[in-house]
């Protein structure tokens, strides 16, 4: 693979692209990032890559507009430096909430950033487990998609949670959890569940099934400021549920989240590295499985131009 090149965008995705790099046994890119006084970003390609298959490594670490700043400079340093192909790698898509107008006179953020990634210069993009899989058409470029599940999947398997149901946190969330139901053979359970307008609130009322004396085990695609999560977690907790587990791919951990999380009567909340964890969000109840192994084999099948359907299906 010595066409291939991987680069870090941002020291927080320093991490996370060795992870790669150890996983397909290359070398991580050279390359050199600073502020200049104006705080204006620079960024310096130490390595020849005319002509080389570049991926670019950025992850979700606040302030995220520096991050949107720093990825898309890098495609420009890298485009500019003859690569022959770019891929830009976000184990987590920014602003992927900002995915439609439901609302009058407000943006889809979600489709402005593709747009912008594509006017950077990238040819593809490879991610994990949008927030609405109609994201990827935002794209004129290829977009895959990777999913968490099967991680997810298997550390529970290795548990061996009896007596277990899988809860949809609400309607929208049902399809999901049907699939993950299937996959432990188990009941599953529907919360009736409501939002308001734009403060994160959410409202539960119900559960829909039997879940007095089980374990639950909860899935979600990203946990951010943990109220919807949190408030799952209390009425499935107040019907009668013994343990609770939640799953995730994301791990944002905004604002009041970890405060959250340890006063719940939270059992675990298991989630992938696709969002750097920092120190003092680490706490018992948190569980982190790294998922930098699947892109690292997505990476490798793109580069190969083999198929990589079936890492969405198969871990």
């Amino acid at each position: 693979m010595d066409n291939l090149k991987i680069f870090s965008c941002s020291d927080s995705a320093e991490k996370f692209t060795e992870e790669i790099c150890n996983s397909i046994q290359i070398e991580k890119g050279k390359i050199t990032r600073m502020k200049f006084k104006n705080d204006n970003n620079f960024v310096q390609i130490l390595e020849s890559v005319r002509d080389k298959d570049v991926f670019l490594v950025q992850t979700t670490e606040p302030p995220v507009n520096e991050r949107i700043m720093e990825l898309l400079i890098t495609i420009d340093a890298v485009k500019r430096a003859s690569s022959k192909r770019i891929t830009v790698v976000l184990p987590y898509y920014m602003y992927s909430r900002s995915d439609k107008k439901d609302q009058p006179r407000i943006p889809v953020t979600a489709k402005l950033f593709a747009q912008l990634i594509e006017a950077a210069g990238a040819n593809r993009v490879l991610t994990c487990d949008l927030h609405n899989r109609a994201i990827q058409a935002y794209f004129n470029i290829n977009c895959d998609v990777l999913t968490g599940e099967h991680l997810l999947e298997k550390y529970f398997d290795a548990k061996n949670i009896d007596n277990k149901v899988v809860v949809a946190t609400d309607a929208g969330s049902s399809k999901k959890a049907y699939k993950y139901a299937e996959h432990f053979s188990c009941p599953i359970v529907l919360v009736d569940k409501r939002r308001d307008a734009n403060d994160d609130r959410a409202i539960s009322t119900s559960v829909i099934g039997d879940i007095k004396g089980k374990n639950a085990l909860v899935f979600d695609d990203e946990v951010s400021t943990a109220g919807s999560i949190m408030e799952t977690v209390d009425v499935i907790k107040k019907f009668g549920a013994k343990d609770i587990y939640v799953g995730c791919t994301h791990g944002i951990l905004a604002g009041p989240a970890i405060e959250r999380i340890q006063k719940s009567e939270l059992k675990e909340l298991v989630m992938t590295n696709t969002v750097p964890l920092s120190k003092e969000k680490q706490i018992e109840k948190i569980v982190v499985i790294s998922i930098s192994e699947l892109f690292g084999e997505a990476i490798k099948r793109i580069h190969e131009e083999s198929s990589i359907g079936e890492l969405f299906e198969t871990n």
